[in-house]
């Protein structure tokens, strides 16, 4: 079952990509096991997916325990970090998707051995119950990053709303990709911002047709397995 959905999302990414006259390479496939056990995660990593993500601190160190013979794989967040269990997690990622505060990222710099690559999380919506910037508070708080030598902004995150038409995710996307080559074009050294983290299992096509270049996808990955 696995072998088939994963056969499935391909097509359906290699489809979006058509239709944006982007490259299937643009495109990275991020495995969201947080709904799964280390077994399952460890049938993917055999099927040769090298991209996995959690969305808490203590899942994601004990997966990666349990595939640590799977050395090529690289190991996302997703989930807000509360700055209390940065120490603990920080130096086991390889992304992190979801910095949203100043206080945040200096715990970061405090605790990172390593240069930490980080999504911001925006909030495009405005929605209250999710975590993030304000669009118009996005570039701003970049720059207040200048000096902090352990984090590397390497793009823009952001969850679009769940019962969103068509025509609503296409804006919410869209309007991330104006960010991001806003700040893109500024030529940050510390802050490149070449990635859009951005779609999940019910919208990653319309996402990947506006830009995306990292799709969080779960419930696609496991459904009947």
């Amino acid at each position: 079952m696995l072998v088939d959905n994963l056969e499935k999302i391909n097509q359906e990414i290699q489809l979006a990509c058509q239709k944006s006259t982007r490259s299937v390479n643009d495109v990275t496939m991020i495995a969201v096991t947080k709904s799964v056990e280390s077994g399952t995660a460890k049938e993917l990593a055999e099927l040769g997916i090298e991209n996995m993500a959690e969305n808490r601190v203590d899942k994601l160190l004990e997966k990666k325990m349990a595939l640590r013979k799977f050395s090529s794989i690289k190991w996302h967040l997703i989930g807000n970090l509360q700055r209390r269990k940065v120490k603990s997690i920080i130096n086991e990622i390889d992304y992190f998707h979801a910095l949203d505060s100043f206080k945040l990222a200096e715990e970061i710099q405090k605790r990172a051995e390593k240069q930490i690559l980080c999504f911001v999380e925006v909030n495009i919506t405005g929605e209250e119950s999710k975590h993030g910037f304000k669009s118009d508070e996005v570039i701003d708080f970049i720059h207040q990053l200048a000096e902090f030598d352990r984090i590397k902004v390497v793009g823009l995150m952001t969850m679009a709303p769940l019962d969103a038409s068509e025509q609503v995710l296409h804006e919410v996307f869209s309007q991330l990709k104006k960010l991001q080559t806003a700040i893109n074009n500024q030529h940050l050294s510390y802050a490149p911002c070449t990635e859009l983290s951005m779609g999940m299992s019910n919208d990653f096509p319309i996402a990947i047709e506006e830009g995306a270049t990292f799709v969080r996808i779960g419930t696609a990955i496991f459904r009947g397995a």
